[in-house]
């Protein structure tokens, strides 16, 4: 799964890698969690331009009218394509949220070690995402979930799944409102190879949502997970 990101990019970066009709306002943060905002690039359908939104963390698709008891923060790559919840988003409404790196925790009896997640050489790099928009009498709620896919071998010492990273190139296909066919999208959320990845154990403080400074993506030294590079 992916239940923790980090961002810390400048705005420029991320406007000129991301093609945007402008440029965001945004403040790097180290510890994005599930039910809080988080930052994604959309096509508008009306002009094609590229905009930055921001959007709950937790799916909420439109046809659902009371207060929904779960709002899934991944949606599985397998069967999204006709699992009724994720099906009219995935043919319509997917965007890309930007990161500089993911967290996922390796388990092992009844320990549990958080390890920070890169494209290899620290690139910034965009994680597929469906999302949705729910008119509510209390106002309109915007809401998404990240798509994950199998982990690639590297990654799978730690856990089984990984955000599905989409490639700049086909960022402009993933985008377009205007392509439903499953056959053209679902080979751009295969896994990223194991030799475009880094990863490190760090601070177990990632684990408390209230921690977001830039010493959680710092590697720590850890004999219990040496194993794993």
């Amino acid at each position: 799964m992916c239940g923790r990101f980090f961002l810390s990019r400048s705005n420029a970066e991320i406007a000129r890698h991301f093609e945007l009709a402008e440029e965001p306002v945004l403040a790097p943060r180290y510890n994005i969690a599930p039910m809080q905002p988080l930052p994604l690039v959309r096509q508008r359908a009306r002009d094609g331009r590229r905009v930055l939104e921001s959007m709950q963390w937790g799916f909420v698709p439109r046809f659902v009218r009371d207060e929904p008891r779960q709002r899934p923060i991944n949606a599985r790559v397998e069967g999204i394509a006709e699992r009724p919840l994720f099906r009219d988003a995935f043919a319509r409404r997917r965007g890309l949220v930007p990161a500089d790196g993911f967290y996922e925790w390796q388990h092992r009896g009844h320990s549990s070690r958080p390890f920070a997640v890169r494209v290899r050489g620290g690139a910034l790099f965009a994680m597929a995402a469906l999302f949705d928009r729910r008119e509510a009498p209390d106002g309109a709620l915007a809401s998404c979930a990240i798509v994950t896919t199998a982990a690639n071998t590297a990654l799978a010492a730690i856990h089984d799944r990984m955000p599905a990273i989409v490639a700049p190139e086909h960022y402009a296909l993933w985008l377009d409102p205007a392509v439903h066919e499953p056959e053209r999208l679902l080979p751009l959320l295969a896994p990223l190879g194991s030799d475009a990845i880094s990863m490190h154990p760090v601070d177990r403080r990632v684990n408390d949502v209230r921690c977001d400074d830039a010493e959680l993506i710092q590697p720590e030294r850890d004999l219990f997970s040496s194993s794993v590079r």
